[in-house]
């Protein structure tokens, strides 16, 4: 048959061609180039697609600025949601539109322009001014060069031109600003009467068949997560530490080589007398300062006892010509080495220093002195100990790191040859610890290492499909530069409703605060209602507080659903108290509104500042509103491969 072939080829090229063509009409050039090219498309934007490449790119690039930004609390599984997904896909569609809106209408940046964007960034100037220099040295240590950031920051100075003008017009009518103004310094005299779901809880019934009904309707809240129970080991400063011993012959040998530390050197108190000489002072002002200053010290050095009087008249030291020229015990360097060889009341000769010309007198002395080694024995110990554990937790964590590989299935051979514990724990899930009444013996949550064992990087390595799967010994997880783990899965527990009997003393618990919550409710309705219907002015009936005047500019420790609800009250009539409900957590609260005041009003910069950010805000939301209708212009359309995408797991997730 192949000889066949052979011989007849060219007959055998004319039938293929035949078969091909055909075939290739029928399916279309489209499903062609689907075929060749399967990176799916997103979203379409006028003409113009984001795939599926450019979306995991920009999403990738988030995950890291996070996890640099956060570090060891990073956890892709909390910070990467689908809403997350949502607006960053949002995002690249923005910025696609509105470059092809600048591209449509041509928006362009003068050469001008961007020579002043660049020279105004602060990076790139030395002393205020641009630097060609610093500009270079910038951007190489970024990787970029002056083309590439000139051309992108030309496109990006042309793409803000589409939305600029519309919030720097933006501004808000006076009135507007005004009524803002009024709302929030407005004063409202308010007493409030609370009916707390506590008072009634020693009222409510729970029976058993009522437990059993809410376990039957509700198992799904009460599933227990996927947890494991997991053996690790921790490598810390104490660990290092366990069993290092520290000899007297090394204490007295530290003590005596860091004697400067542990006591104090002599001492001067000083007094001095200053002529003070301006900075770029001529020649012959410093000789008459200095001619001056000689006087002073034969003076001085006549009547060392007078030295104080001398200093209140002559001294040109604000500071401490009204004490005599009394300097204290800590004074300038320059100062404290020229009165070294001076003792207690010698006056010295002049000294000169960039201030002028000084004339000194030791007032007082401190010899120095040492601290006796009984007395700082202790500490001497802690810092050889600390020193000598330091070196010991590097020689640790390279065994640690070679342990754990040579024996995967179990850590018991590395915490043997480092004489460290092996502890355990259970109750650990992908996204935290399980109480302890729901962990059981060894609960995690109430582990001296809780905040370790929570920590998303040792969860995400307990989850990842090694460790989980194969229940193989981690590799050494470093928490901190002097906190280490190696973990290893003991026993899955799979998710799991609990037995009612496990949960029946909670779900009782529930129903009696959920009933006495609901009681408290209608009590307090009940009292509103009867209030409303006979409104009378006269003093506020019994179980309320005390008056008090708030606004949303002061509002005291009122809470905000009780804020909102006071401040959205209709004023009172003439004479006659408003009422309103307003229910926060299990309480019910009765508000009775007295009187409402206008309040002060702002200072002007306060009023100016306010009409600005009020502006900003409504510039931001024109913007978004001419974004929306860009979008209808531009028909935007996100397409349905979008849509599983933005509810996969990362596979940092775990």
């Amino acid at each position: 048959m192949f000889d066949f072939i052979r011989t007849h080829r060219r007959w055998m090229q004319f039938i293929l061609l035949l078969l091909i063509v055909p075939s290739f009409m029928v399916v279309g050039v489209s499903s062609y180039e689907t075929f060749v090219n399967r990176e799916p498309e997103l979203a379409d934007v006028g003409e113009q697609q984001i795939s599926r490449a450019e979306f995991d790119a920009a999403h990738r690039n988030q995950l890291e600025q996070m996890r640099q930004r956060l570090g060891s609390r990073f956890d892709a599984a909390l910070v990467d949601t689908p809403a997350m997904r949502r607006q960053l896909l949002d995002d690249l569609i923005d910025q696609r539109l509105l470059a092809q809106v600048a591209a449509d209408n041509r928006f362009s940046v003068s050469d001008g322009a961007l020579r002043n964007t660049i020279a105004a960034i602060p990076q790139v100037q030395d002393n205020g001014r641009f630097s060609p220099e610093r500009y270079r040295q910038v951007l190489a240590a970024q990787g970029l060069t002056p083309t590439s950031f000139e051309a992108g920051l030309r496109r990006d100075l042309a793409v803000s031109r589409v939305l600029d003008p519309v919030s720097a017009t933006s501004r808000l009518p006076a009135s507007v600003v005004d009524g803002i103004e009024s709302a929030f310094v407005q004063q409202r005299t308010v007493q409030t009467r609370v009916f707390a779901a506590a008072d009634y809880r020693d009222k409510v019934q729970v029976s058993q068949q009522d437990i059993q009904a809410w376990y039957d309707a509700n198992k799904q809240q009460l599933e227990v997560p996927e947890q494991v129970q997991a053996q690790y080991l921790v490598l810390d400063e104490a660990a290092a530490s366990q069993g290092v011993t520290v000899s007297d012959a090394d204490v007295d040998s530290y003590y005596k080589q860091n004697q400067s530390r542990f006591g104090q050197p002599e001492r001067r108190r000083l007094s001095h007398i200053l002529i003070q000489v301006a900075p770029g002072a001529s020649e012959d002002d410093r000789k008459q300062a200095r001619q001056r200053a000689d006087q002073i010290a034969k003076q001085a050095a006549a009547n060392p006892a007078g030295f104080a009087d001398l200093a209140r008249k002559e001294s040109q030291d604000a500071g401490s010509a009204g004490q005599g020229g009394d300097l204290g015990w800590v004074v300038p360097p320059t100062l404290q080495q020229a009165a070294g060889a001076l003792s207690k009341d010698q006056v010295s000769g002049v000294v000169e220093t960039p201030a002028g010309f000084h004339v000194l007198k030791v007032t007082d002395f401190q010899a120095g002195a040492v601290k006796p080694l009984a007395e700082v024995k202790d500490q001497i110990t802690a810092e050889i100990r600390k020193q000598l554990a330091s070196a010991r937790f590097a020689d640790m964590a390279t065994s640690l790191t070679k342990l754990v590989y040579d024996q995967r299935d179990s850590l018991q051979p590395a915490a043997d040859a480092l004489n460290v514990k092996l502890r355990t724990a259970s109750g650990i899930t992908r996204t935290g610890l399980l109480p302890a009444g729901q962990s059981g013996a060894d609960a995690a949550s109430a582990s001296p290492d809780a905040a370790l064992l929570d920590n998303p990087r040792v969860r995400q390595t307990l989850y990842s499909p090694e460790v989980l799967r194969d229940k193989a010994n981690s590799g050494v997880i470093e928490l901190a530069p002097d906190t280490m783990l190696a973990v290893r899965v003991q026993q899955v527990k799979p998710a799991h409703v609990p037995p009612l009997a496990e949960v029946q003393d909670s779900i009782r618990q529930r129903l009696v605060s959920e009933r006495a919550a609901q009681a408290a409710r209608q009590a307090g309705e009940a009292a509103l209602k009867a209030l409303q219907e006979g409104t009378q002015a006269g003093a506020a009936p019994e179980g309320f507080g005390e008056a008090r005047t708030l606004s949303r500019q002061d509002p005291g420790q009122t809470p905000r659903p009780l804020l909102e609800a006071i401040m959205g009250m209709t004023p009172p009539a003439e004479g006659k108290p408003g009422y309103a409900g307003v229910a926060m957590g299990p309480d019910y609260t009765v508000v009775r509104l007295e009187r409402v005041a206008p309040g002060t009003v702002f200072s002007p910069e306060d009023h100016t500042m306010l009409s600005s950010q009020l502006s900003s805000a409504w510039g931001a939301a024109e913007q978004d509103a001419v974004v929306k209708l860009l979008r209808q212009q531009y028909e935007v359309k996100v397409l349905p491969a979008a849509e599983p995408l933005m509810q996969a797991q990362t596979p940092d997730a775990g």
